[in-house]
């Protein structure tokens, strides 16, 4: 197969994300797997850049590595995690995961070495026109062919936001706290008493 510089660089943004997913879950320290994922981000981003997706190349680095990995590291470096406590059951279910991961390889495998999905048959992309737009083709195909799927992507991560809400919800009792509507129904009659006193003169 001939190598131009689009798959050079093809290939070297698919090593990198590799080597870094492989460094999210392999990495000691919580920080370093963090920044790991950030880097593997980045080339997925310039994975999508390659396929002419722009709009989700910069969704990819705005909101995850803008926001959601941002909040991570803040997480991570300001609550005291206790590594040892989390390598506890490590052991325990790492046949589990390895052989779910063996399983995920062999399909992974099975998929590249169909004849089906050889390179050399893959049909060549239609050129599109100077000022054709993919986030407009994307924002169509959302509000129209899929928009039932879409919106109930939408329901279900609205109640998975729900539910995480209500598992971290505890009450505590004898526990202060303000109440806004009070503090806004307070009269000054209430807060205020004026002490009427006799001034002293000193003899």
């Amino acid at each position: 197969m001939y190598i131009n510089f689009q798959n050079a660089i093809f290939y070297f943004f698919a090593t990198v994300l590799v080597c870094s997913a492989v460094g999210v879950i392999t990495a000691r320290n919580p920080v370093h797997a963090a920044l790991l994922l950030v880097l593997a981000f980045f080339t997925s981003s310039g994975l999508w850049l390659l396929l002419n997706a722009e709009f989700l190349a910069i969704t990819l680095v705005l909101v995850y590595v803008g926001a959601v990995m941002v909040l991570f590291l803040f997480v991570v470096m300001m609550l005291d995690v206790n590594l040892d406590r989390l390598r506890e059951g490590f052991w325990k279910w790492f046949p589990f995961g390895a052989l779910l991961a063996l399983i995920m390889a062999a399909e992974i495998s099975m998929v590249i070495m169909n004849e089906q999905f050889s390179l050399n048959k893959m049909p060549t992309p239609p050129l599109r026109p100077v000022d054709y737009s993919n986030t407009k083709e994307l924002g169509r195909l959302i509000y129209t062919e899929y928009f039932y799927a879409f919106e109930l992507a939408a329901v279900i991560l609205l109640v998975a936001i729900i539910a995480a809400i209500a598992l971290t919800l505890r009450h505590r009792v004898g526990r202060k706290f303000l109440d806004p509507a009070q503090q806004i129904a307070v009269k000054k009659k209430d807060r205020i008493r004026v002490v009427s006193m006799t001034s002293e003169t000193k003899e």
